[in-house]
């Protein structure tokens, strides 16, 4: 019974939503959120003064929720909290666009870090981008085992563009500007259809990597999820078991991509 009043409420929260904001507009996107600050509190998250998601942790995101196009006050506070938002911003919404929108930083430099996610994936194709969430790790190069840089100078708090591969198995490395190898990640297996985001969370002395998975667009889930406000993936099912791993070595963060090795 309380799970189905949640799912319900849920979906009250966001008819309201639906109904109450940018209606001069056609058409909708969809956004989901995540909580990458490592050292801020649970957070409720409102949209246009309406709640969408309740007591979100350090990692917690969301699935992809429905807003119409146009432009939306995104306020967060501490959970439990109305007084005073950590992060108030404008977040503006296209038609048929999806996107990920991420707070950021240290509870002191609270940000909103938005990107448009696309997942518009070729038949028998993969996509892969890497994000570095964690505010005190330097930058660092991923590449092919003993090839050229994917991704040169990722630093904090860049998000790359999402690179598509033919779907399969991949051999790759983290290594310094210099070309020092600080993880070797052979074997990474990368299935049809999705889309990765990997991003590097948490500070320097506990840097971690966070998968956030997605279908290719048009595959969106036809309910509200179950739990929280907006739906708080679960991540049993929805990260999958870490196919990139964020480690400290020899002083050095690092932050992954992936690239499929040519096979004889």
């Amino acid at each position: 019974m309380k799970k189905f009043f949640a799912s319900m409420l849920a979906a009250v929260m966001m008819m309201a939503l639906l109904g109450g904001a940018a209606l001069a507009n056609d058409g909708e996107g969809w956004v989901r959120i995540l909580h990458a600050s490592p050292d801020a509190p649970a957070v409720d998250v409102y949209v246009n003064g309406e709640p969408v998601v309740e007591g979100a942790e350090f990692k917690a995101y969301t699935e992809y929720m429905a807003l119409p196009a146009g432009e939306h006050e995104v306020e967060i506070f501490p959970a439990g909290e109305t007084d005073t938002a950590v992060i108030s911003a404008a977040l503006t919404v296209e038609s048929g666009k999806y996107y990920t929108a991420s707070a950021i930083n240290l509870l002191e430099s609270l940000e909103l870090n938005v990107t448009e996610d696309d997942l518009s994936i070729s038949d028998g194709m993969t996509k892969v981008r890497a994000g570095h969430f964690s505010p005190d790790a330097p930058t660092v190069d991923v590449g092919l085992v003993g090839g050229d840089a994917v991704f040169s100078g990722a630093s904090f708090p860049g998000v790359t563009d999402f690179a598509e591969l033919e779907a399969g198995t991949y051999d790759l490395e983290v290594r310094t500007p210099e070309g020092d190898q600080v993880l070797d990640l052979s074997g990474t297996a990368l299935e049809e259809g999705m889309a990765y985001s990997v991003y590097a969370v948490n500070t320097l002395d506990s840097i971690e990597a966070l998968v956030l998975t997605a279908p290719a667009s048009g595959s969106m889930p036809s309910e509200m999820p179950e739990t929280g406000m907006g739906g708080m993936a679960n991540e049993s099912t929805s990260i999958l078991p870490y196919v990139a791993v964020a480690a400290l070595l020899g002083g050095a963060a690092v932050l992954l991509a992936v690239r499929r090795r040519a096979h004889n």
